[in-house]
């Protein structure tokens, strides 16, 4: 089968095609024949810094949709030729992907495989940020930080259908702000200033929810635009700072509170938690809550153009890689 890897870490000249055997289930998993593959910013610093690489040969990927090739022992509720999306921990830039079966999930009827591809990690990350995390209640105002990147065009959708009072974005250009105006936000503001203008906006009484991808002194002034009582949800640290830390003096005096959320890290401590939560979160596209929009798609041998194009911050929606027709 051919596969997409890197053997050194760099820019995204060092992913190579490759030829390798096929993988075998094990006991308790899948093998997968991807039609599409996701592509994600974690991806992106796999290959760049090693983030979450714990050897060399690496076969980034996050999730894949296709049909199952073949089940291992134990494995119950799937079949060979079943369609499938499924979220893993790398090695989804392949021909054929091996899987935990807890993380393999039927397609609900009339999903196609090409939009199945755009949903493992994304829709079940924003529903969280918005429900079980972010616990958004009706009339409550949001902030999302990269809110024209794939969860940010789903949690606005999310939020607006949750009831939100108002949806405020962040992105870094007119283009972003556009493409994340058609998908459920007020107003978007730019990196920059958003703390200002969340006061500007709501009479200097800040936002319920700040969603944050991006750490570092972004999160710090997140805080500080919050309304009292209100949350931040933490869910990466894109911009690379050093993790800040929240302690009394910034959450005490106003009741604020911070929680934090990473699909991978469910994926690992909590399966049944996973599936439950994506089972609901598919729920939001079969009913046409959610549109998740595909802005741009590869063939498996052009990945490293995918990576050119989302690590250069000027992507919006979501990327995919075809990996068969």
């Amino acid at each position: 089968m051919r596969a997409m890897e890197f053997q050194e870490f760099g820019g995204p000249e060092v992913l190579r095609i490759v030829e390798t055997a096929a993988p075998s289930p094990g006991p308790g998993q899948v093998t997968v024949e991807a039609v599409w593959a996701g592509v994600n910013f974690a991806d992106v610093k796999a290959r760049a810094e090693g983030y979450r690489v714990a050897s060399l040969p690496y076969r980034p990927g996050l999730e894949v949709a296709g049909r199952v090739r073949a089940v291992g022992a134990g494995v119950v509720g799937l079949r060979e030729g079943q369609e499938v999306a499924a979220l893993v921990d790398g090695g989804g830039y392949a021909e054929v992907v091996l899987a935990e079966a807890a993380r393999v999930f039927p397609l609900p009827d009339g999903m196609d495989l090409r939009t199945a591809a755009t949903l493992p990690t994304v829709l079940p990350t924003a529903h969280a940020l918005v429900h079980e995390v972010g616990r958004l209640r009706a009339g409550e105002s949001v902030l999302v930080h990269g809110a024209a990147g794939g969860i940010g065009t789903a949690v606005g959708q999310l939020a607006r259908a949750a009831g939100a009072g108002a949806v405020y974005g962040v992105a870094s250009s007119d283009a972003k702000a556009d493409h994340a105006l058609k998908y459920g936000y007020d107003e978007v503001f730019r990196p920059g200033t958003f703390d200002t203008d969340v006061r500007r906006v709501t009479g200097g009484r800040g936002v319920d929810l700040v969603l944050d991808p991006v750490g570092g002194d972004t999160l710090r002034r997140g805080l500080e635009a919050l309304a009292v009582f209100g949350r931040l949800v933490s869910f990466g640290n894109a911009g690379g700072a050093e993790p800040w830390r929240a302690g009394p003096g910034e959450l005490y005096a106003q009741g604020r509170s911070v929680a934090g959320f990473s699909v991978l890290g469910l994926a690992q401590s909590s399966p049944d938690a996973l599936r439950a939560l994506t089972e609901r979160a598919l729920r939001t596209v079969r009913d046409g809550t959610v549109a998740l929009p595909v802005t741009a798609e590869f063939p498996l041998s052009e990945a490293a153009e995918a990576h050119r194009l989302l690590g250069g911050r000027t992507s919006t929606g979501k990327l995919l890689l075809r990996v068969t027709d």
